[in-house]
């Protein structure tokens, strides 16, 4: 059922080509939004969002972005501007998972793309994002998607697990600048989702029911679950939450260090 909580807002969310990304610029629209979405390589995948969007009767740009880059960036961002208008809230969702590797065996290239991909490619999107609006009197919206294992490290997840912990704590000192330049920046930290970062649960129920173990709901979230929290963080309703991280998993965290 559609609704009007983004009525005529201009998001934009990266990686949205699937999963978390794809179910929130979805979301987005059904909400009153034109959104910008973003892929590296799914061309296919993009085109089922900006098809979903369209079919809300909003407007969709979309666009291959490598947010590695700050100058293409930029182009990005110009892009949105000059096709929906100044964007009002930026989903950092695009991202690679982690590898398994461990440090004493992890490649300076290894380490370096995914620090670039998960904490210098959104710091690209905010700052970006940030020049774009102020001065405008627009309310603006920053959404991070973090994870749990901002909190709970895992083996041979050392670059993930960084660049996580510091996209939060760059979400809260944005959080600390930018309070009174209404513009809130909170982010979401998905514990088990069942998205194409885990593809291995996604197409092999044995593996899905033994990983689900640990998670006090015994099941994986759904990128729909993702998206509704975004949509509300992005609404008015939201307008006095900043700096927090909504943690998404089930009860995951929570169970870490049980039994102990």
């Amino acid at each position: 059922m559609n609704s009007s909580r983004l009525r005529d807002e201009v998001a934009i969310v990266t990686g949205s080509d699937s999963g978390i990304g794809q179910a929130t610029a979805i979301a987005f629209a059904r909400e009153g939004a034109d959104v910008a979405i973003t892929y590296h390589s799914d061309r296919e995948g993009i085109e089922r969002t900006r098809e979903a969007i369209e079919a809300q009767g909003r407007k969709a740009l979309v666009m291959q972005l490598d947010q590695t880059d700050p100058v293409a960036v930029g182009k990005f961002f110009e892009q949105v501007r000059a096709t929906l208008g100044v964007p009002t809230i930026l989903v950092n969702n695009a991202g690679i998972n982690a590898n398994g590797v461990h440090v004493k065996d992890l490649s300076d290239e290894d380490w370096d793309r995914t620090i670039r991909t998960n904490l210098y490619g959104p710091f690209y999107c905010c700052r970006q994002f940030i020049r774009m609006i102020d001065g405008t009197g627009r309310h603006g919206g920053i959404i991070n998607i973090t994870s749990v294992h901002q909190e709970i490290p895992m083996p041979g997840g050392s670059a993930y697990d960084a660049s996580k912990g510091g996209l939060r704590n760059l979400t809260t000192t944005l959080a600390l600048e930018l309070s009174e330049k209404n513009i809130n920046v909170n982010n979401i930290a998905p514990g088990m989702i069942l998205t194409p970062m885990n593809r291995k649960a996604m197409d092999d129920p044995s593996v899905r029911e033994r990983q689900v173990q640990s998670i006090p709901m015994k099941r994986a979230g759904k990128p729909e679950e993702i998206a509704e929290v975004a949509v509300f963080l992005a609404s008015e309703q939201a307008r006095y939450i900043q700096g927090a991280t909504i943690v998404v998993d089930g009860a995951l965290v929570l169970f870490q260090g049980q039994g102990a």
